[in-house]
């Protein structure tokens, strides 16, 4: 049996700063699928924390009695960098304070880094293929010499994650309804994961334009697949980002809850030897995130909204207004914020003081919207 914990120190970008990296590996070494979980890349969202915290024990249980059939690693605040990100009594966890980059953007380019490597190598073996991907990619993250404990952390994940067929990167948003990000050749195939997982929406795409980590290795098999026409080149590793809802609903009873959620999709997949239970109900399909309206004010203002989480709107219909706080009706005047699409609310803004060009709303549709074809689909 094995329930490793293991402590990785990140050495800092000033003198004497050492970061302390905590994580799980769980599992028997020759199982033959690997399982990678990782919560908190920004850090300052932690229903998936909540979520592990409440999942490690049951692994620790099952690691006991040989019931794993996969091996997992488990990173629980995968970025403990970010956790020292405070500015007058604010957690800074979304971004590297240092550089103002997005933790969870500009993740490395696979297929750029190794496509050499791969010339003329590829087989008629699947099998084949993927090792031989996969062993690249960890030859390249040997190679590298990380210039910051930013680089280190990132390296340290790409080493435990890419080599999983199992990916999942649990997030959340702002004020919001459970939802998935996946890439569009993972559906259906993970629709058992939005059923056990009670998601809203599944949005799909295969390039968010943000080189975000839930895209890094379906990006490369894609491309791999591309470059080479003919070789099965399949799509390796099921990779998702899984939103638990908001920052706020960090609790033991959400926790335990969506634990027991995933260890039902973990036993339906065999990957532990487990009873699943009852099915869940079944959740929506797969929705292009081009479909996805992130609504935004033209204006500064306060928020007042007019409708909740999980309502349906129309195009056209008031789902906010815009409070003016200058102006000749400055704290009198209401502009009613208009849906530009049909659809359901998904997320919404907690900060009601909006400045121009802030979203305050996802409003998930069906209709690939023309603003948001080929464009960049994230709101940061």
């Amino acid at each position: 049996m094995s329930f490793q914990r293991k402590t990785v120190p990140l050495r800092g970008d000033t003198p004497g700063e050492v970061t302390e990296f905590t994580y799980y590996v769980i599992g028997p070494e020759n199982a033959p699928e690997k399982v990678h979980l990782q919560a908190a890349l920004h850090a300052d969202e932690h229903p998936g924390t909540m979520l592990l915290h409440h999942l490690l024990p049951m692994l620790r249980q099952a690691d006991d009695r040989g019931q794993l059939r996969a091996r997992f690693t488990v990173m629980p605040l995968v970025n403990p960098l970010g956790l020292s990100n405070r500015l007058l009594r604010h957690h800074v966890g979304r971004y590297d304070t240092n550089t103002g980059i997005n933790y969870n953007r500009r993740w490395p380019d696979l297929f750029t880094a190794i496509r050499s490597q791969l010339s003329g190598r590829l087989s008629e073996d699947e099998v084949f293929n993927v090792n031989l991907i996969r062993k690249a990619v960890a030859q390249w993250i040997e190679a590298q010499q990380p210039r910051s404990a930013a680089e280190q952390l990132r390296l340290l994940v790409l080493r435990e994650a890419h080599d999983a067929e199992f990916i999942l990167d649990l997030h959340c948003d702002d004020d919001s309804l459970i939802h998935i990000y996946t890439s569009p050749e993972l559906m259906p195939e993970l629709q058992d994961l939005a059923d056990w997982m009670g998601a809203a929406a599944t949005l799909t795409a295969a390039d968010s334009g943000g080189g975000s980590f839930d895209e890094v290795l379906p990006q490369l098999y894609r491309k791999v697949a591309q470059a080479n026409p003919g070789k099965p080149v399949p799509m390796a590793s099921a990779t998702a980002t899984l939103e638990y809802r908001g920052q706020a609903d960090v609790f033991d009873h959400f926790g335990a809850e969506d634990a027991r959620r995933l260890w039902g999709f973990l036993a339906g997949r065999n990957l532990v030897d487990s009873d699943a239970g009852a099915p869940p109900p079944a959740m929506p399909g797969g929705t292009p995130f081009e479909a996805t309206e992130i609504l935004r004010v033209d204006r500064p203002g306060l928020v007042a909204y007019r409708v909740d989480l999980g309502e349906r709107v129309s195009k056209g219909q008031p789902v906010a207004d815009l409070i003016a706080l200058d102006g000749p009706e400055a704290f009198m005047a209401r502009t009613p914020i208009l849906a530009g699409t049909d659809g359901f609310v998904l997320t919404r803004a907690s900060h009601k003081y909006a400045q121009r060009g802030s979203a305050i709303m996802k409003i998930v549709g069906t209709v690939p919207l023309p603003g948001r074809k080929g464009a960049y689909l994230l709101e940061d």
